[in-house]
């Protein structure tokens, strides 16, 4: 049986029109347990960040981006952040709006991030800490060339329990 041939993704600068995207990302309660976020953004602080955004890793010391089908679909978001110019790294995040889970879109994203990390601003190293019972995130930064070197304990806290992450680096 052929399959269909999975849609490439492309990463693209945050515009106007994704507000709405932005919006349903950053106030999805499950996307809040593999992120640093304990409370809802509006819309009018996050239009403003789009409109405010320079767009400048250096600058910014962040790159926000969307995941975008060929098609021009917005299907999630990439994100490269905490950005340490004295030792070459930066924290990576990958989001994919639930819909379009599952289907190779998170792993193109993340592939697409570490080539712009490293042609482009030429970092050392990417980084991202996994909670380590999710399975999925962790196969997908595996799949993607990253290994886990550090188990960090209690790392997060979420309601009253606090979990364990895995540091995984990829070396550029």
């Amino acid at each position: 049986m052929n399959m269909p041939p999975i849609p490439k993704v492309h990463l693209r600068a945050l515009e106007p029109e994704d507000l709405e995207l932005l919006y349903e990302m950053e106030n999805d309660l499950d996307l809040w347990t593999v992120g640093n976020q304990n409370t809802p953004y509006s819309r009018y602080t996050l239009a403003n960040y789009i409109q405010t955004n320079t767009n400048d890793f250096f600058a910014d010391r962040q790159a926000r981006m969307v995941i975008a089908l060929e098609d021009g679909t917005a299907v999630g978001l990439a994100d490269a952040f905490s950005y340490q110019p004295e030792y070459g790294r930066a924290e990576v995040g990958i989001a994919v709006l639930s819909r379009y889970r599952r289907k190779g879109y998170a792993l193109q994203a993340l592939q697409a991030l570490t080539d712009m990390a490293r042609r482009h601003w030429h970092l050392h190293q990417l980084y991202a800490l996994v909670l380590t019972h999710n399975s999925a995130a962790v196969d997908l930064f595996q799949k993607a060339g990253f290994s886990a070197s550090a188990t960090l304990k209690d790392w997060f806290c979420y309601g009253q329990k606090y979990q364990d992450a895995h540091l995984m680096q990829f070396f550029l």
